[in-house]
């Protein structure tokens, strides 16, 4: 017996154990796998019929589950020599199983989406009444059920920006970079707490390392242009502006900041 059939054999013998651990997509699958393995496969007359008698009994535990009958509830037909029409039920099975789990995973995400978007409703109405250790507790909590969730901590950290609340953005922001040290906006928004802080040399290093992830983004080095205006730094805020419109001739913006640097520069 070649080994495709000899593992076949093995992913048959699972099925009762997948089933009883509420594995009902892996058990179908093992079936599927062995019977096409045996009509892919050359079999003795011997082996053929063991065979059957071991996918006759995988079906049987199939047809018993009844979390699997209650995403399918029509029996599995199968007989010695109906191999092919015990494939079609199980690709339909599988199909109907997939179609479940998407549909589970949408409403759960769909859940998770909701529970979010209240835990900074309301962290966000306490902020309005300048409660913010208690909003701190609010979002702390949500964050440490959603651990890794960078953006939730960057939507944390919006709130408190635009509430003028810079240091606590601050501490939000830098734990979101810690946590996904790759995520380009994160030091496009620490600049910007830093620069509205009016930390100027440590803004203008997260812009840099910015830079050195992404220098084809024209609003990142608009964004530092602004930095620069803030700082005063006219000759460094016209090469910003310069680089943005290297990579978008038609930003408006950035030539108007070009403009002003190059006469504040001669001024």
């Amino acid at each position: 017996m070649s080994s495709e059939l000899m593992n076949a054999r093995k992913k048959l013998a699972t099925v009762s154990t997948l089933l009883k651990q509420k594995k009902p997509m892996p058990a179908v699958q093992a079936v599927h796998d062995a019977v096409l393995a045996m009509l892919k496969g050359s079999l003795m007359k011997a082996e053929r019929e063991e065979f059957q008698e071991l996918i006759d009994s995988a079906v049987h535990c199939l047809n018993g589950d009844k979390e699997l009958r209650q995403v399918y509830p029509l029996i599995i037909s199968y007989s010695p020599g109906s191999e092919k029409d015990l494939m079609a039920t199980l690709r339909e099975l599988l199909q109907e199983l997939q179609k479940n789990v998407s549909e589970e995973a949408q409403s759960m995400a769909q859940l998770i989406a909701e529970k979010k978007a209240e835990g900074l409703r309301k962290g966000q109405e306490l902020i309005d009444n300048n409660k913010v250790d208690e909003a701190k507790k609010l979002f702390n909590k949500l964050i440490r059920e959603y651990k890794n969730d960078t953006e939730l901590r960057a939507e944390i950290a919006d709130k408190f920006i635009k509430a003028n609340f810079h240091e606590e953005a601050l501490a939000y922001l830098e734990e979101a970079l810690a946590n996904d040290p790759d995520a380009i906006f994160l030091y496009n928004r620490i600049g910007i707490v830093l620069r509205k802080m009016k930390d100027f040399e440590t803004a203008e290093k997260y812009y840099l390392k910015a830079l050195e992830l992404s220098s084809s983004d024209e609003y990142l080095h608009f964004n530092c242009g602004r930095l620069y205006y803030d700082w005063k730094k006219w000759d460094k805020m016209a090469k910003a502006a310069e680089k943005a419109l290297e990579i978008n001739p038609n930003f408006a913006e950035a030539e108007k900041m070009l403009k002003f640097a190059k006469k504040k520069a001669g001024a």
